[in-house]
């Protein structure tokens, strides 16, 4: 790891300095509450028309990857990129209005006061 300009590079990590830069220095997404679940389905409802700072070719190519929708986590491995980028990334497009999410429904609860008491009138019952 010697010579001028390797000082940015770990050859066990990688650039060190990459993820900073794609974000602008960002660790969470602008939009608030977006915490993007690696499970939450991300899919591409529209292409960008102009060109926006925000948008760059990483941006571009998660639009061209969920053109066919797939999670987070599905889009941090196909571009090896690491998550936290790709949330922040996401909430850019978000912003922009080019993809749609998709959290995944919470259950309801299978438990319900009306099975506790037959379980409970069962138990009686022994």
């Amino acid at each position: 790891m010697s010579g001028p300009g390797n000082e940015w590079l770990d050859e066990d990590a990688g650039p060190l300095v990459r993820s900073y830069a794609l974000t602008g220095g960002r660790a969470r997404p602008r939009t608030s509450g977006e915490g993007f679940e690696l499970i939450a389905i991300i899919a591409t409802v529209a292409s960008p028309a102009a060109a926006s700072p925000d948008i760059g070719p990483e941006h571009l190519a998660i639009i061209d990857l969920c053109v066919r929708p797939h999670s987070v986590a599905e889009v941090s491995a196909r571009l090896g990129l690491p998550l936290v980028v790709v949330r922040v990334m996401l909430g850019d497009l978000l912003t922009h209005g080019l993809i749609a999410v998709r959290r995944p429904q919470q259950e309801s609860p299978t438990v319900t006061e009306h099975l506790l008491r037959e379980v409970l009138h069962g138990l009686e019952a022994l």
